[in-house]
């Protein structure tokens, strides 16, 4: 390399990522900190870059260079590295310390303390969560995202409470972005259900999810049946039959949840994660990586993969696995909607053990409808939609159940409720596992829990999500009747 203008080589760089060409920029980066090491800003940017590939080590490593040489704003740096350490290593304890060290140099650093916030709220420390949001809201007060979290955190038993009224008055303010107007919404529609003003909390998250179609970027996809009823009608001609290979001891040994979103999947992990044999894994990215990135186009590829190719990918992702976990004989992965992928899952692990998370599909879909999901689950912003998406759903596992039915066990989210320990011994037979009395007490656990059902989780058992349809029952006609005429039971089971 000459030695040029290095922000003109770093601009190259930029350009390389932006055009997807990750590896080139890499070395481009690289090769300028040969040249200029004191360049903070570029490691800085070679970090942000490494993360993006998912060279977690690479990234840590780099970020650490950019701290040791003098990087300006040092605590966004500690930030980020806290949340590779957080959320793409599972390592808390070191999450929690780079958040420290960020407020150590900056005490009024609003990011590190939302981040802490949420870390407390993963691990159930309610009481300090609240204490860190009321933190971020005395030095910002339209910090709305924590104004919803401490919202849907605190108690509240009364419509007339003041917490209530401080979200409508921020929904209602004329500079509250649409963005924000959306997650308002739902925690104010969470508040009033939890208060009982039912007509009150549907009308409020109904709002919010028009927001969130408002908030959309404009080249975000919106839900297509047509276009998804096809996909479904693919992945059933790609994957006609049992795979045929033989079963082979794996290590780690993966334990698939999957299901819709809502249906008691991080329940079912909670209960195995108790157990002394079981790593809980969370909501790991690989199987959906593998169909987006590798195996694409997805599931049209499926028909030229070679099984050489497929037991490297295997190979991949239980190495991926025993990065994560060190020593783990069994790994939960809990990804819903890897139920799109359970021929693909059997095809690399024919030997596969996959639980299918189910509820009773009115409280199903109402559960998603009262949630602030991601804009990318474009089908969740509309009950009918969500209502079309489900039966569509119902109608793919019932082709995986007829293809691998002894290998997937339906874990009800209600007969769960109805009797904890007959359930929780079906789902250890189903995983070959002894019993252990520990599994019982899943709410004590220390394991973080990374979802929205942080808080039923945190409880023995949690019985008033059962039935809870009924409390909106005027509301859900269209959606039994749409599910009903798709085929789909919505009998009075709760």
């Amino acid at each position: 390399m000459t030695r040029s203008d290095p922000r003109a080589l770093a601009h190259q760089a930029t350009l390389l990522e932006q055009a997807g060409r990750l590896a080139e920029a890499e070395a481009l980066y690289t090769q300028i900190l040969g040249h200029w090491p004191e360049l903070t800003d570029t490691w800085y940017n070679l970090a942000l870059l490494q993360r993006r590939m998912g060279k977690f080590a690479e990234a840590l490593a780099s970020y650490q260079q950019a701290l040791d040489r003098g990087v300006s704003l040092p605590e966004e740096v500690h930030l980020n590295r806290g949340v590779i350490y957080s959320d793409c290593l599972r390592q808390d304890d070191a999450a929690e310390r780079e958040l420290d060290a960020a407020l150590r140099i900056n005490s009024r650093y609003v990011p590190a303390l939302f981040n802490l916030a949420n870390l407390r709220e993963d691990y159930g420390r309610r009481t300090d969560a609240i204490a860190l949001y009321e933190r971020i809201l005395a030095l910002d007060p339209h910090h709305y995202e924590a104004l919803s979290r401490y919202a849907s955190l605190t108690l509240a038993k009364h419509r007339d409470e003041p917490i209530v009224n401080r979200l409508r008055l921020a929904i209602g303010d004329p500079a509250t972005n649409v963005l924000d107007k959306a997650s308002l919404g739902f925690a104010l529609g969470k508040v009033l259900d939890a208060c009982g003003s039912y007509d009150e909390a549907f009308d409020a998250c109904s709002a919010a999810n028009r927001d969130s179609r408002a908030a959309a970027p404009a080249n975000a996809p919106r839900y297509d049946r047509a276009a998804h009823e096809r996909l479904i009608d693919a992945i059933i001609a790609q994957f006609p039959a049992a795979p045929r290979a033989p079963a082979t001891p794996l290590q780690p040994q993966p334990i698939f949840i999957c299901g819709m979103f809502r249906s008691g999947s991080t329940l079912a992990e909670q209960v195995l994660a108790a157990h002394s044999q079981i790593r809980s894994g969370g909501e790991l990215p690989f199987i959906p990586s593998l169909a987006s990135q590798v195996l694409t186009p997805f599931p049209n590829r499926m028909s030229s993969v070679t099984e050489p190719q497929l037991r490297s990918l295997a190979q991949q992702y239980l190495d991926s696995l025993a990065k994560l976990f060190p020593g783990a004989s069994h790994v939960t992965d809990k990804r819903p909607d890897n139920f799109l992928y359970i021929g693909l899952i059997k095809r690399l692990f024919p030997n596969a053990r996959i639980i299918h998370t189910q509820r009773q599909p009115l409280d199903n879909c109402l559960s998603i409808y009262f949630l602030h999901l991601d804009h990318r689950m474009s089908y969740a912003l509309d009950l009918a939609d969500i209502g079309h998406y489900y039966a569509q759903y119902r109608r793919l596992m019932a082709h995986w159940q007829s293809l691998h039915g002894p290998d997937i066990l339906n874990f009800d989210y209600d007969a769960f409720v109805a009797d904890p320990a007959g359930s929780t011994r079906e789902l250890l037979a189903f995983c070959e596992l002894p019993w252990e009395d520990a599994v019982l007490s899943f709410h004590q656990a220390r394991t973080a829990v990374k979802t929205a059902s942080v808080w039923q989780v945190r409880r023995p058992v949690y019985r008033e999500s059962s039935g809870r349809w009924r409390r909106y029952e005027r509301q859900l006609e269209s959606l039994r009747r749409d599910l009903e005429q798709a085929g789909v039971d919505t009998g009075d089971t709760t």
